[in-house]
């Protein structure tokens, strides 16, 4: 949360995210269990909410877990929520289920993000997609998304840049309405900036009716088409993993399938 959002009532911050949800104060009083005037109260500051009332609030509006902190800070409570790094001794057993995601997905890529969508941890199979790019556009910390669409990054690489373009920003643009988050509009931002490839016919491209948008991106494995889906974890109680997200990609089409597994027999048989 920006120092600016802190020092806000905590009415304001509640009605902010009522309305980014967009709820009426009915809406909300339904389903919280409330009295629409209760909920009024709150929001003009005419009532201080309790801390379980605030919390109640939250969950109900689907407030991020650092944002229900900075709610609680607004309204004179201590936070609840820890933040810890994913290296910290408490963490151990959530980072070892993380790399146990991630190898399992092996032959196919798979990676962890943040909440900005920086790198945290990725499988072998991601280091095909990454093969040859400029050692600067690797230093970390690594965005993924700037890392995708980038001039010096994949963006030449991806045969289909104008769907994929046009569907990160997409994706972006909803976090940023759903997180009020300034990182991520700033991203966002410079992402648009980048640009903007020509939409050219692909003779090869497989119709997936809409359901999923492919990754179709040149490798030294030849020409690769993938898409993906994103697990996170739940009910956390921390804030670091309530941000992380681990983002899988299976292959679209045998062709795909068959060059990764190759791939992972080869570097099996290069480690022996």
């Amino acid at each position: 949360m920006t120092s600016l959002q802190q020092s806000r009532p905590v009415g304001e911050l509640l009605r902010g995210w009522r309305q980014r949800r967009g709820l009426s104060q009915m809406d909300l009083a339904l389903r919280a269990e409330v009295s629409t005037r209760h909920v009024s109260f709150l929001e003009t500051g005419r009532s201080q909410p309790s801390r379980e009332m605030l919390l109640h609030l939250a969950e109900e509006l689907d407030v991020p877990l650092r944002d229900r902190n900075g709610l609680l800070v607004a309204a004179g409570f201590a936070p609840v929520f820890s933040e810890r790094p994913l290296n910290d001794p408490a963490l151990t057993a959530t980072r070892e289920a993380v790399e146990l995601v991630l190898a399992g997905h092996e032959p196919y890529p798979a990676l962890a993000v943040d909440r900005h969508w920086t790198l945290v941890t990725a499988n072998r199979a991601v280091g095909v997609l990454l093969a040859d790019l400029p050692p600067q556009m690797l230093q970390p910390p690594v965005n993924v998304l700037r890392l995708s669409l980038h001039p010096d990054g994949l963006a030449p690489r991806i045969e289909n840049l104008r769907q994929w373009r046009d569907h990160v920003l997409t994706r972006l643009h909803r976090q940023v309405d759903a997180s009020a988050d300034a990182t991520l509009a700033a991203l966002l931002e410079e992402l648009k900036g980048y640009p903007v490839p020509e939409a050219t016919p692909d003779a090869k491209a497989r119709d997936f009716a809409g359901v999923v948008v492919p990754l179709r991106v040149r490798t030294s494995l030849g020409r690769l088409s993938l898409f993906s889906t994103t697990t996170v974890f739940g009910t956390p109680v921390d804030i670091t993993l309530a941000e992380l997200a681990i983002e899988s990609f299976f292959p679209a089409d045998p062709e795909t399938a068959e060059a990764l597994r190759r791939a992972a027999t080869e570097r099996a048989r290069q480690a022996t």
